[in-house]
């Protein structure tokens, strides 16, 4: 049974993701949720206790995996970007749900566990790159983070994508060295 229940999390997680990605919180509907995973709305309450506490495990379920998928590397911060910008590409409904995130609850997902642990990995990491001198140390390490995942989210419908990846290549190399 423990796979079972393991499987059906699954499903409901991946059916909360296209859900959430596509209604945000207030519009997607537990019972869409429900009918998309073959689960019915008591399991989904029972995994998960709310709406709101589903929406943080789908939030946290995507920070992690963006983290095993395109993990940082301070050695190559512009192949890197480049890595999460085709991510972001691929998979556009990552940057839907921080959207969402960021309309309907002020950002309340960025300030998870998974969010923070992550952030703190990352800016760990650009921080010794800097004190091994791999990269510019002008820019403090947080700030320098800030600008990579913005610039990794730009461009996302770009009609020339290889012209605006190598872009975005070349303004982290002009960031990281000056």
């Amino acid at each position: 049974m423990p796979g079972d229940a393991a499987a059906t999390r699954r499903r409901i997680l991946d059916a909360a993701i296209a859900e959430f990605a596509a209604f945000g919180i207030a519009g997607a509907r537990v019972d869409r949720i429900a009918a998309a995973s073959g689960a019915n709305k008591a399991m989904i309450y029972k995994y998960f206790g709310s709406k709101d506490q589903l929406f943080d495990a789908v939030f946290d379920t995507i920070v992690i995996q963006t983290m095993d998928e395109v993990p940082v590397d301070a050695d190559d911060l512009p192949a890197y970007t480049a890595r999460l910008w085709d991510q972001f590409r691929a998979r556009p409904e990552l940057l839907r749900l921080h959207r969402w995130d960021t309309l309907e609850r002020d950002g309340l997902g960025m300030s998870a566990e998974s969010v923070r642990t992550a952030t703190a990995e990352k800016v760990e990491a650009l921080a010794a790159a800097q004190r091994r001198g791999v990269i510019d140390a002008t820019l403090p390490a947080p700030t320098l983070l800030t600008l990579i995942l913005e610039l990794s989210r730009t461009g996302l419908d770009a009609t020339e994508p290889e012209a605006h990846r190598e872009a975005i290549k070349t303004a982290v190399r002009r960031i990281i060295n000056p």
